[in-house]
């Protein structure tokens, strides 16, 4: 075992030393493939592909070195590339698990390949992404490229300021000046959402929008073996957890109880500084564990939300069920766009199904993600990627974990009734948040399939605020619920009636985050 150990320290110190080489000049003498397999799977394979996407980036590289100019289709080739390349090189630690039992000889020498694949890989990240922004440049002015990078690089400055309501020297008020051009698509119109098919759990787990914490102090219903802090934003209501990165470093929420086969997890993310030169191994991985600690479990399934934004972005996908990889994939989904405009993050688990939405758009659907006895226990999330102090950073709020998250049209048919908190507004507003749609949607199914059915829609409210206050709120929210069925589902205002009870029947404890947000709640009855 201290072999092993030994040989592990001596790999990430040469991945380290790798990935903070200068770079290599083009066409440099060309790496050679290990000639013979080591005889462990996971080795041979990272050898294998290394050297596939290699090959593949040095023919382009030796035509650029020629002075032949690349097609649009190389370059489609090159931007496929690296997006693999990224995904593959950080799959190299998780590799080193597989190394031990094996035998001293076996261990020294998958060490040398992957050691070998590695330069390779950094070779291939850097010579692609050297082509693909070279033949950029070529078309563009330079004056033009100046001021727009001069621009980006203004706007991703953050500005600390007191918070009146706060006199500690700790509280951190983040100017988003990102915010000044505020993207056109942080809401297209609900329409945009129609067809958004995710549903959230009905029976919440664990929900934290920060609102309890004390500004600059690392969130209380949580753990991690690194940092992070409770900051506002300058342009945004409530609270957010700004989450920093490091090797192997994780937050984690301390979740009740461990999943059930049937959850939902949704949290929104806000990005600061990310721009043209942010690395295409900046991401957000989620990763659902068998086990709340610090380290990687026999079963596990996680996603890495990307933030790339110089080729089209991917999402790496990778599991393991009973110690064994059955996964590992990069998909592909643009969404470039997105994670710059406050992006709201939907997963839902259904037994072995998992699924990833970034706004409306469903990125990731696997049928047999999770195992079927897998006991996963913890949600775990680690930013990867991101430029050091402060240039690029990420916060998150609202994380909410649900059990359920199947069918609430089974449910209304049999029960005659349904309550859920998945339908969200705007913070004392009747404004529904476009997220909310997959829940209306199905709704609006049960009404299309069943033209003699009518409803009472009912809003309820937490507590915060005074009672006539909440009751004209719960009100108005009902109607909006209304507005949306007949505006956008063409469902006739005839079969809806509405009503709304403000506080006065809660279901938790409106001293406390989860109880509050499962008072915020919205209900559908047959009449």
């Amino acid at each position: 075992m201290r072999s092993s150990s030994i040989i592990k320290q001596l790999f990430t110190t040469t991945f380290l030393f790798l990935f903070l080489a200068s770079n290599l000049n083009a066409q440099t003498k060309k790496i050679k493939r290990p000639k013979s397999s080591v005889g462990i799977s996971s080795v041979d394979s990272f050898v294998k592909e290394s050297f596939d996407l290699y090959d593949k980036v040095y023919k382009y590289d030796g035509y650029a070195a020629a002075g032949t100019p690349l097609e649009d289709e190389d370059l489609d080739v090159l931007e496929e590339a690296l997006a693999e390349v990224s995904a593959l090189s950080e799959s190299a630690p998780d590799i080193l698990n597989d190394l031990d039992g094996a035998g001293v000889f076996k261990q020294s020498k998958a060490t040398l390949q992957i050691n070998r694949a590695k330069k390779a890989l950094s070779y291939s990240i850097k010579t692609a992404k050297k082509l693909l922004l070279g033949s950029k440049v070529e078309g563009e002015d330079k004056d033009d490229e100046d001021n727009s990078n001069s621009d980006s690089n203004e706007d991703s400055k953050p500005v600390s300021n007191k918070d009146d309501n706060d006199s500690s020297d700790d509280h951190k008020d983040i100017q988003n000046e990102t915010s000044k051009d505020k993207p056109s698509n942080i809401s297209d119109g609900l329409e945009v959402y129609s067809k958004y098919d995710f549903v959230p759990g009905d029976k919440l787990i664990f929900f934290d929008d920060f609102s309890n914490d004390f500004i600059g102090d690392f969130p209380a219903k949580w753990n991690t073996n690194g940092s992070g802090e409770v900051v506002t934003l300058n342009k945004l209501p409530g609270r957010w957890f700004e989450l920093k990165q490091g090797y192997s470093t994780y937050v984690i929420p301390n979740l009740p109880r461990e999943l059930p086969e049937n959850y939902t997890i949704e949290f929104d993310l806000v990005a600061l500084g990310i721009n043209e030169n942010t690395s295409s191994s900046a991401f957000l991985e989620v990763r659902l564990d068998d086990n709340n600690e610090f380290s990687t479990g026999l079963d596990f399934a996680k996603v890495e939300i990307p933030f790339v934004q110089f080729v089209v972005s991917t999402f790496r996908v990778r599991n393991r069920i009973d110690g064994n990889n059955t996964i590992t994939n990069n998909v592909k989904a643009d969404v470039r766009k997105s994670v710059l405009n406050k992006p709201h993050i939907s997963i839902a688990v259904n037994k072995e199904r998992f699924r990833v939405w970034v706004n409306e758009k469903k990125c990731v659907d696997i049928p047999k993600m999770i195992g079927a006895d897998s006991p996963l226990k913890a949600i775990k999330f680690h930013l990867n990627g991101f430029k050091e102090e402060g240039i690029e950073r990420l916060f998150m709020s609202n994380l909410k974990v649900s059990e359920g998250g199947e069918d609430l049209r089974r449910k209304l048919m049999n029960e005659g009734k349904i309550s859920t908190n998945g339908i969200l507004f705007d913070s004392g507003s009747a404004n529904i948040q476009p997220q909310s749609l997959g829940v209306i949607r199905q709704i609006s199914q049960v009404l299309m399939q069943d033209e003699t059915i009518k409803l009472n829609i009912i809003g309820h409210t937490d507590a915060d605020g005074t009672d006539d206050a909440n009751l004209k709120l719960s009100k108005a929210r009902a109607e909006a619920v209304k507005e949306v069925l007949i505006s956008i589902y063409k469902v006739s205002k005839d079969r809806l009636t509405t009503d709304g009870k403000g506080e006065s029947q809660p279901v938790g404890d409106n001293k406390t985050t989860d109880g509050k947000a499962q008072n915020r709640r919205v209900e559908f009855v047959k009449i």
